[in-house]
Protein backbone atom coordinates (compact mmCIF):
# COMPACT_ATOMS: atom_id res chain seq x y z
CA UNK A 1 0.00 0.00 0.00
CA UNK A 2 1.65 3.48 -0.50
CA UNK A 3 1.48 5.86 1.96
CA UNK A 4 -0.58 9.00 1.78
CA UNK A 5 -0.03 11.88 3.35
CA UNK A 6 -2.25 15.25 3.16
CA UNK A 7 -0.21 18.75 3.63
CA UNK A 8 -2.63 21.92 4.63
CA UNK A 9 -0.94 24.29 3.26
CA UNK A 10 -1.77 28.10 1.08
CA UNK A 11 -1.59 29.27 -2.23
CA UNK A 12 2.36 30.20 -1.82
CA UNK A 13 3.30 26.30 -1.44
CA UNK A 14 5.80 25.17 -4.36
CA UNK A 15 3.74 21.91 -4.42
CA UNK A 16 0.43 23.37 -4.91
CA UNK A 17 1.95 25.60 -7.83
CA UNK A 18 3.19 22.93 -9.50
CA UNK A 19 0.46 20.85 -9.88
CA UNK A 20 -1.62 24.03 -10.93
CA UNK A 21 0.76 24.40 -13.61
CA UNK A 22 -0.35 21.20 -14.06
CA UNK A 23 -3.62 21.35 -14.02
CA UNK A 24 -3.57 24.40 -16.42
CA UNK A 25 -1.59 22.01 -19.11
CA UNK A 26 -3.92 19.43 -19.28
CA UNK A 27 -7.24 22.04 -19.23
CA UNK A 28 -5.11 24.41 -22.15
CA UNK A 29 -5.53 20.44 -23.86
CA UNK A 30 -9.05 19.64 -23.16
CA UNK A 31 -10.40 22.84 -24.64
CA UNK A 32 -7.81 23.46 -27.48
CA UNK A 33 -5.86 25.98 -25.99
CA UNK A 34 -4.72 28.67 -23.79
CA UNK A 35 -6.82 31.36 -25.52
CA UNK A 36 -9.95 29.46 -25.03
CA UNK A 37 -9.79 29.45 -21.44
CA UNK A 38 -8.27 33.24 -21.28
CA UNK A 39 -11.41 34.80 -19.68
CA UNK A 40 -10.75 32.47 -16.83
CA UNK A 41 -7.27 33.36 -15.87
CA UNK A 42 -8.24 36.07 -13.59
CA UNK A 43 -10.24 34.29 -11.76
CA UNK A 44 -7.78 31.19 -10.90
CA UNK A 45 -5.02 33.69 -9.08
CA UNK A 46 -2.98 31.45 -6.07
CA UNK A 47 -1.92 34.80 -4.09
CA UNK A 48 -5.73 34.89 -2.50
CA UNK A 49 -6.29 31.31 -1.94
CA UNK A 50 -5.70 30.92 2.16
CA UNK A 51 -6.84 27.09 2.08
CA UNK A 52 -4.64 24.25 0.30
CA UNK A 53 -4.85 20.61 0.32
CA UNK A 54 -1.87 18.85 -1.55
CA UNK A 55 -2.45 15.22 -1.23
CA UNK A 56 1.12 13.09 -1.79
CA UNK A 57 1.57 9.74 -2.63
CA UNK A 58 5.01 8.53 -1.26
CA UNK A 59 6.51 11.95 -1.17
CA UNK A 60 5.19 12.41 -4.38
CA UNK A 61 2.05 15.74 -4.62
CA UNK A 62 -0.31 13.87 -6.46
CA UNK A 63 -3.24 15.62 -6.31
CA UNK A 64 -4.15 18.96 -4.63
CA UNK A 65 -7.20 21.45 -4.15
CA UNK A 66 -8.57 24.46 -2.74
CA UNK A 67 -11.11 27.25 -1.28
CA UNK A 68 -11.46 30.52 -0.61
CA UNK A 69 -13.95 32.88 0.94
CA UNK A 70 -16.83 33.97 -1.54
CA UNK A 71 -19.13 35.32 0.85
CA UNK A 72 -20.74 34.99 4.67
CA UNK A 73 -21.70 31.17 3.90
CA UNK A 74 -20.18 30.12 0.54
CA UNK A 75 -16.62 28.88 0.23
CA UNK A 76 -15.79 28.25 -3.53
CA UNK A 77 -13.56 25.31 -4.70
CA UNK A 78 -10.60 26.43 -6.77
CA UNK A 79 -7.71 24.54 -8.06
CA UNK A 80 -9.04 20.92 -7.95
CA UNK A 81 -6.77 18.27 -9.71
CA UNK A 82 -5.43 14.73 -9.82
CA UNK A 83 -2.15 14.12 -11.43
CA UNK A 84 -3.45 11.52 -14.58
CA UNK A 85 -0.88 8.86 -13.06
CA UNK A 86 -2.49 8.40 -10.07
CA UNK A 87 -6.48 8.82 -10.80
CA UNK A 88 -8.89 6.04 -10.27
CA UNK A 89 -7.66 5.95 -6.93
CA UNK A 90 -10.14 7.81 -4.76
CA UNK A 91 -8.13 10.94 -4.33
CA UNK A 92 -10.34 13.36 -5.67
CA UNK A 93 -12.98 11.84 -3.53
CA UNK A 94 -10.26 12.44 -0.46
CA UNK A 95 -9.50 15.62 -1.58
CA UNK A 96 -12.75 16.79 -1.77
CA UNK A 97 -14.21 15.31 1.54
CA UNK A 98 -11.61 17.06 2.98
CA UNK A 99 -12.08 20.34 1.43
CA UNK A 100 -15.55 20.34 2.52
CA UNK A 101 -14.50 19.26 6.43
CA UNK A 102 -12.36 22.81 6.69
CA UNK A 103 -14.69 24.62 4.81
CA UNK A 104 -17.42 23.10 7.56
CA UNK A 105 -14.57 23.96 9.95
CA UNK A 106 -14.40 27.40 9.23
CA UNK A 107 -18.11 28.06 9.65
CA UNK A 108 -19.32 27.80 5.78
CA UNK A 109 -22.44 26.19 5.07
CA UNK A 110 -21.95 25.70 1.41
CA UNK A 111 -19.65 25.40 -1.09
CA UNK A 112 -19.51 26.44 -4.65
CA UNK A 113 -17.95 25.92 -8.32
CA UNK A 114 -16.99 26.83 -11.38
CA UNK A 115 -16.50 23.65 -14.33
CA UNK A 116 -17.56 23.53 -17.84
CA UNK A 117 -19.23 20.91 -20.03
CA UNK A 118 -15.52 20.04 -21.48
CA UNK A 119 -14.71 18.51 -18.38
CA UNK A 120 -16.96 15.80 -17.88
CA UNK A 121 -14.58 13.44 -15.27
CA UNK A 122 -14.68 16.56 -13.10
CA UNK A 123 -18.74 17.19 -13.59
CA UNK A 124 -19.10 13.53 -13.08
CA UNK A 125 -17.23 13.55 -9.71
CA UNK A 126 -19.17 17.22 -8.37
CA UNK A 127 -22.41 15.00 -8.84
CA UNK A 128 -21.84 11.92 -7.37
CA UNK A 129 -20.47 13.81 -4.20
CA UNK A 130 -24.01 15.76 -4.00
CA UNK A 131 -23.21 18.99 -5.65
CA UNK A 132 -26.19 20.72 -7.96
CA UNK A 133 -26.12 22.82 -10.86
CA UNK A 134 -27.25 26.36 -10.06
CA UNK A 135 -27.42 29.32 -11.70
CA UNK A 136 -23.96 30.92 -12.89
CA UNK A 137 -22.95 33.03 -10.55
CA UNK A 138 -20.39 36.24 -9.97
CA UNK A 139 -17.84 36.42 -12.14
CA UNK A 140 -19.24 33.57 -14.45
CA UNK A 141 -22.80 34.98 -14.50
CA UNK A 142 -22.19 35.76 -18.64
CA UNK A 143 -19.86 33.06 -19.45
CA UNK A 144 -22.29 30.73 -20.77
CA UNK A 145 -19.84 28.26 -21.42
CA UNK A 146 -19.65 27.71 -17.22
CA UNK A 147 -21.55 25.30 -15.23
CA UNK A 148 -21.33 26.15 -11.64
CA UNK A 149 -22.25 23.75 -8.86
CA UNK A 150 -23.17 24.18 -5.33
CA UNK A 151 -23.61 21.94 -2.49
CA UNK A 152 -24.77 22.42 1.04
CA UNK A 153 -22.26 21.36 4.25
CA UNK A 154 -22.89 20.53 7.89
CA UNK A 155 -21.36 23.26 10.33
CA UNK A 156 -18.70 21.88 12.32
Amino acid sequence: MKELNTVYTDGRNPDFIKLCEMLDSDLDEIVGGHAQREQYVQYNQLDDIHDVIVIFVDDIPAACGAFKHYDEYSAEIKRVYVRPEYRGRGLAERLMSELEQKAALKGYSSLILETGEPLKAAMKLYLRLGFAVIENYGQYRDIPESICMAKSVKKA
